[in-house]
């Protein structure tokens, strides 16, 4: 395991308490807190409902990320989603790997090893990371937008770690349909 920090500034304003990293305001707390709530309300209203919930909340998150991300560190295309991925694996979330990306056609394919949900539930014959799934399709969106395409994608989780025999997850990112045809 590492010993050094990543290379991610954290800033704490002294008045007010609030962290902020890199253009936007952070907050920071225990993974057992998070996921606890996480699987609460998952208990309450149903892992299929709380997925919808969350793929809408996550693309809006991350389209809003990758503009503020690309704007403050000057980047674009690939990088973008490369800087994303890269934000995601320092964080705790997992390790982020992307296995394919093309940006043009609205395609990504994205590896996640020692996934902290995993980590937390375990073996449990589902797949449990659907929280990412509105996050890749968000990035990937705002970024084919910058560059100009007209290309909209949606993701999905196609397998978890905390399923029996899989030993990491795996995400795909596909075309949808095109802003004409949205038009």
């Amino acid at each position: 395991m590492a010993t050094h920090a990543p290379e991610m500034p954290i800033n704490v304003d002294e008045e007010t308490g609030v962290w902020t990293t890199d253009a936007l305001p952070m907050l920071y707390v225990p993974r057992h807190f998070f996921i606890n709530n996480h699987q609460a309300i998952e208990e309450e209203i149903g892992p299929e409902r709380y997925a919808d919930i969350l793929y809408k909340a996550g693309y809006k998150s991350a389209w809003h990320w990758c503009e503020r991300e690309a704007a403050l560190h000057c980047l674009e295309g690939r990088a973008v989603f490369d800087h994303y991925m890269k934000r995601l694996s320092q964080r705790g979330w997992g390790l982020f790997t992307i296995e394919h990306i093309d940006i043009a056609r609205g395609e990504a394919r994205v590896r996640l090893d020692h996934s902290a949900f995993v980590y937390h539930y375990g073996k449990v014959g589902r797949k449990i990371e659907y929280m990412f799934t509105g996050w890749f399709a968000g990035a990937m969106d705002q970024i084919a937008q910058d560059l100009g395409y007209d290309v909209r994608t949606e993701a999905k989780q196609t397998q978890s770690a905390a399923e029996d025999g899989v030993e990491y997850g795996l995400f795909e990112v596909t075309p949808k349909q095109t802003l004409e045809a949205i038009n």
